[in-house]
């Protein structure tokens, strides 16, 4: 039981901790999608939707 109360007190903290890499994962694999398929010139709209998540979990990009 100890297990699970320090599970769902962690997850807060792990939400502000979280590695650039597991940030925003529905807007990174479209945007990864889009750049394999099409080419990162035709994809300004997914790469800017990702970084305006990643800016929203406390990133600087």
């Amino acid at each position: 039981m100890g297990n699970t109360a320090a599970n769902v007190e962690a997850k807060p903290e792990g939400e502000k901790k979280l590695k650039p890499c597991c940030a925003c994962p529905e807007t990174k694999k479209v945007r990864d999608a889009c750049i394999i398929e099409k080419g990162e010139e035709h994809c300004g709209d997914l790469i800017e939707a990702h970084k305006v998540c990643m800016r929203k979990m406390g990133f600087n990009i």
